[in-house]
């Protein structure tokens, strides 16, 4: 899978988890020159609590355009160190 967004690769890996349709990459596959730390936070009821990334590519930002659980709970353990996307992000098959 492929994450793209502004056209340039953000995420490229063959070992995605899906959950509620979304397409969680190891985080070892993001190319982090795109990414910025981002203070906003969720909360979701069997998930945990998420943290969010702004994507940075070409001058233009997407703001808090990707997430991740740092601690989930037990029942969503298999996304840990996993980021998903969305506002704008396609992720499709390579």
């Amino acid at each position: 899978m492929i994450a793209i967004w502004n056209n340039k690769i953000i995420a490229e890996s063959n070992e995605t988890v899906v959950v509620e349709n979304n397409h969680y990459f190891p985080v070892n596959s993001i190319n982090n020159k795109y990414f910025e730390n981002s203070d906003m936070h969720s909360i979701c009821p069997w998930k945990g609590e998420a943290s969010y990334y702004s994507l940075i590519v070409d001058g233009k930002t997407n703001k808090d355009a990707a997430w991740f659980y740092p601690n989930p709970k037990e029942k969503a353990e298999q996304i840990k160190n996993h980021v998903a996307f969305w506002k704008g992000v396609k992720v499709v098959s390579d």
